[in-house]
């Protein structure tokens, strides 16, 4: 701490002077670059990178807010931090853009960049821009394709012909979540179902390593281990075949995977999917079955499209005989909610205990059989099937494999032990991960490097010819993937024989591209797509911070892409991301007028709570209210960042970001918040000014011996309030710091309202505003190196090391405790820690605040939570 300085303060702070003065000073000192020879312990944080739109929204600015506290805490604890940023730059809406405004892909998005990139810098982030790359560098995807043709080489990566979804008007794959009521998303077209051969990532041989992975990720969200794990979905069942009553088209049987065998004396029916060889196979003769399959193929096929639509079926005639009973046979069925990619693409259907099932055969009008009833309840099923958990202990009842009472699980178990006993089934394990499709029919992405000659078949490009860079000549008058109409492109030689061939003509999906950036910031100008030794230092990232909506593939594909660049001899990690938190969304009020939704920005809202009315600003009619929802443009419940930082600075758009929720959860935008915050940061604009007036000339800052009772006082709660922030930041409770902050500029303010002239208050209140702009710097940077320098320190406090706590101040031998009467609070106490309750009691009865409120009054009860609270029943 320093004395006190002699400038000339605004009575008012102003951001928009203050914050590019800083924003400069940080900049010319390259404060935020990171080396990566440097000797200090290294800390990894990093944000989901944007995708260049043009314009950051409201929910960027509190996601980089986040990483930023977290970068600039770590720095100020000593850490080297690798805080760097990119973008996520290839994909369908700059091809999109293309067709509509008649733009290069390349030059909307390079231009989207530049824009974004200026924001962001105006937020003040903390970040390494000399890291900084798109996905759509030549530099960046020609080490992408280097990684793809090491996988190539290594097994990780082959070449499958499977059904896809086909757009014939933009001819194009589509996925299943593109495919609307039958129609491609964009065209409307009719979606036909083609065989195509795609590249594929084998990312199944790595299915049970990313299940174990997951037991080891602690700072991961549970949810989004969950869901992880769903997803790879493994799962232990029965393998089994029903024989035809009569073989037909080379078909003698057909093979089922079960996960519940334990339900086998409920089966009604077979189901196959439309895809399913044998429906094929009956198909050729039968026009009705054939359009329904087609029929079926073109409402999509997702898992949640197959939930949401009805339950439809064809019957096929056939019949198969129960494994079990030898009296009875099943019908057979195609229907649309089978999945050819999963299992074996035909289920035995028991609509007792599974819904879909049941609604079918309800529908259909099939035979419905219990086989188990929960132990106090033998009613059987209705119209909604009895689904228990497998750990639940049920009745069992028709069961040829004798089982009585036992859960889920171990009906499942004593089955297949029963099947495999009888020779009709074994036990299998299956996962339901597939691997990863990463062709794609279009122009802006990372090509593929494969050539394709007649004679050599599909031949990788060799290193030195790599990159295969995308053409700049291309035309998108026509449907379809540019590349493959382009006239020379494409042609080219055999690397193998010299023959006339042609290229891959698909880019990569730009999940690949998202799939290892992490890695390639660790030096993200070497001639390889890493440096081992460099990105082994770094990795994994420590803190990585982004949405829950890519909770499921991208963490999933990134850890994939881990495992295979270790693999590769590219790095040596397994697990990409230490730490993972998902953060919540920024949500507003939405407005409706008589000719449809309003902006924020122009809504007056007049009254309060359930008396608050809103009129639009221009026209003043009365606008209805609506709910809080996700801000969307349809809804135009946006608010314009620019508009917010530029009215009031981006340490007030920040601070109200970590303030108003905890940060996992969302955030309501409102202007009475915005205007909250901003009116904090002028109260501590003014209370360091305040206290630098206070101090009188000649001072000296060094420490007093001896403090007052009041001082005292102030410098616990300071100190106490900068180890709570510290250990609030660690755990990302950042409005749980906000709230201590808060606190401890009460405490200051009350404390300079006394006026003391006493040299050791003054002492303690320029340590107090000193280590209350310290604890705000890695959320408000501006305002805090501004206050800093008004404090007369000429190191930036964007390099200073973080204080060390006075241990001696966070003891205390007394304890303060709230005081309700009939269960309102009306006042504190404070008592020894050791205190028993009826010294409570006695001192709080002796409280003349209490004895105020009881008027001679004796109360009824005296409530005594020790270290907690006292209740007075009056």
């Amino acid at each position: 701490m320093t004395g006190p300085s002699r400038q000339n303060a605004p009575e008012r702070y102003n951001p928009q002077a203050v914050e590019p003065h800083w924003q400069a000073k940080w900049n010319e000192a390259a404060v935020f670059e990171t080396q990566n020879d440097d000797p200090r312990p290294k800390y990894y944080v990093l944000e989901m990178f944007p995708y260049p739109s043009g314009r950051i929204h409201i929910g960027h600015v509190r996601n980089y807010t986040m990483g930023d506290v977290v970068a600039r805490y770590k720095r100020a604890r000593g850490f080297n931090v690798l805080h760097p940023m990119g973008w996520d730059a290839f994909g369908m809406p700059a091809e999109n853009a293309a067709m509509q405004h008649k733009v290069h892909p390349r030059d909307w998005t390079y231009q989207n960049i530049d824009a974004m990139r200026s924001q962001l810098k105006v937020m003040g982030l903390s970040l390494d821009w000399t890291r900084e790359f798109a996905t759509c560098d030549v530099e960046y995807y020609h080490r992408q394709q280097m990684l793809f043709t090491d996988f190539l080489k290594a097994g990780l990566v082959t070449r499958k012909t499977s059904r896809v979804n086909w757009d014939p008007v933009d001819h194009t794959v589509l996925a299943n979540e593109q495919v609307i009521d039958g129609r491609g998303w964009r065209s409307g077209a009719l979606v036909e179902q083609r065989e195509l051969a795609q590249w594929v990532f084998k990312i199944t041989d790595y299915a049970q390593d990313l299940l174990d992975g997951l037991d080891e990720l602690d700072n991961w969200p549970d949810k989004v281990r969950t869901m992880q794990r769903n997803w790879i979905g493994k799962s232990r069942g029965l393998h089994m075949g029903f024989t035809l009553t009569e073989a037909t088209h080379g078909f003698e049987s057909i093979d089922v995977f079960t996960t519940r065998p334990d339900t086998l004396a409920g089966a009604s029916f077979i189901a196959i999917a439309p895809e399913h060889p044998l429906a094929q196979a009956l198909a050729e003769d039968n026009k009705e079955l054939a359009a329904f399959n087609t029929d079926v193929r073109r409402a999509g096929t997702s898992e949640e499209a197959l939930e949401k639509a009805e339950k439809r079926g064809f019957d096929t005639g056939l019949t198969v005989q129960h494994p079990v009973y030898s009296d009875q046979t099943l019908p057979v069925w195609v229907a649309n909610f089978i999945l050819m990619d999963y299992g074996t693409g035909a289920v035995f259907g028991c609509p007792a205990h599974d819904q879909r099932d049941l609604d079918f055969a309800r529908k259909y009008d099939l035979s419905v059989t219990d086989t188990y009833y929960a132990l106090d309840d033998d009613t059987p099923v209705a119209n909604e099937a009895f689904v228990p958990p497998k750990s639940q202990k049920v009745r069992y009842v028709n069961q040829p494999a004798g089982i009585e009472i036992a859960t889920g699980d171990e009906g499942v178990d004593e089955t297949i032990a029963w099947a495999e006993e009888q020779g009709f089934g074994k036990g299998q394990e299956q996962f339901r991960l597939r691997d990863w499709g990463v062709s794609r029919q279009r122009y802006w992405g990372c090509p593929i490097p494969v050539i394709y000659c007649e004679d050599c078949g599909a031949v990788p490009v060799p290193a030195g010819d790599l990159p295969v860079k995308l053409p700049d000549d291309v035309s998108f008058d026509k449907p379809g993937n540019p590349l493959d109409h382009h006239p020379t492109w494409k042609h080219t030689n055999c690397p193998n024989c010299g023959k006339k061939a042609v290229r891959e003509t698909d880019t990569m999906d730009t999940f690949v591209d998202l799939s290892w950036y992490f890695a390639r910031f660790t030096d993200s100008s070497a001639e390889s797509p890493t440096i081992p030794g460099t990105a082994e230092a770094w990795l994994p990232v420590d803190q990585y911070i982004g949405g829950i909506e890519h909770a499921i593939l991208h963490l999933l594909y990134s850890r994939f892409f881990a495992r295979a660049m270790k693999a590769t001899g590219h790095m040596d990690v397994r697990e990409p991301f230490k730490g993972l938190f998902t953060q919540g969304m920024v949500v507003h009020e939405t407005y409706k007028g008589a000719d449809g939704w309003i902006e924020p920005a122009k809504v007056l809202i007049e009254g309060e709570d359930s008396a608050r009315i809103a009129k639009h600003i221009d026209t003043g009619e009365v606008l209805e209210i609506g709910s809080i929802e996700k801000m969307s443009k349809s809804k135009k419940n946006v608010v314009d960042t620019d508009e917010i930082i530029a009215s009031y600075g981006a340490d007030t758009a920040r601070w109200f970001m970590l303030s108003d929720s905890p940060p996992e959860r969302d955030v309501i935008w409102s202007d009475a918040g915005v205007e909250g915050a901003h009116r904090h940061i002028q109260r501590v604009w003014r209370l360091v000014n305040d206290v630098v007036a206070a101090t009188p000339d000649g001072f000296s800052d060094a420490k007093p011996n001896v403090f007052s009772q009041d001082a005292l006082g102030l410098r616990k709660v300071m100190h106490r309030m900068l180890a709570a922030v510290a250990d609030d930041v660690e755990k990302l409770a950042f409005n749980r710091s906000v709230a201590r902050i808060y606190d401890a500029t009460n405490a200051i303010s009350k404390a300079l309202s006394k006026k003391s002239n006493d040299a050791d208050m003054i002492w303690t209140l320029r340590e107090a505003v000193s280590l209350l702009v310290e604890a705000m710097q890695p959320m408000t940077p501006h305002l805090c190196e501004a206050c800093w320098a008004e404090l007369g320190n000429e190191q930036m406090l964007a390099t200073k090391p973080w204080s060390e706590v006075d241990r001696t101040l966070l003891d205390d031998d007394t304890v303060v405790l709230p005081i309700q009467v009939n269960g309102k609070k009306r006042g504190d106490i404070s008592v020894a820690k050791d205190a028993d309750k009826s010294e409570v009691e006695a001192a709080v009865l002796t409280d003349t605040t209490v004895q105020k409120l009881l008027d001679g009054q004796s109360p009824k009860r005296v409530i005594v939570v020790p270290q907690r609270i006292v209740n007075i029943v009056v």
